[in-house]
């Protein structure tokens, strides 16, 4: 009888240790990737940060800011990983943060590589890991 207690209790560990390895795992939100030293979606588009997003995890680009720069969005059962904040916004969708800072694109930007909002306002660059 003893051997089998030890035999379930090593697979119960191995199982829950299994478990951890997996959710620990390194994932990068919507895709994003580091390309010529900055951050871009899965579709190569440019993300940037804004200078007036002074509290760390809080957008200050609300109401027609957002016309022009989308938020990089979460889903809401998207959680945080390392660095990657899920961040609730002043209209209560979801966004990424990196490092703090909320994550945007430039609506100006068409095609993948663009990088027309770099220096926009002097407030607006392209994210950097």
């Amino acid at each position: 009888m003893r051997p089998m207690i030890v035999v379930a209790l090593a697979v119960a560990a191995l199982a829950v240790v299994g478990g951890s390895a997996v959710a620990q795992t390194p994932a990068t939100p919507a895709a994003v990737h580091v390309m010529n030293g900055m951050l871009m979606d899965a579709k190569g588009m440019s993300l940037y940060t804004f200078d007036n997003d002074k509290e760390a995890n809080k957008s200050a680009c609300n109401g027609n800011c957002l016309t022009n720069w989308p938020a990089l969005k979460a889903e809401a059962s998207d959680k945080d990983m390392g660095d990657w904040k899920v961040i609730t916004r002043d209209d209560g969708s979801k966004q990424w943060a990196y490092k703090g800072k909320p994550l945007y694109y430039f609506a100006m930007d068409k095609a993948a590589g663009d990088k027309l909002g770099e220096g926009r306002g002097m407030v607006w660059h392209l994210a950097k890991p």
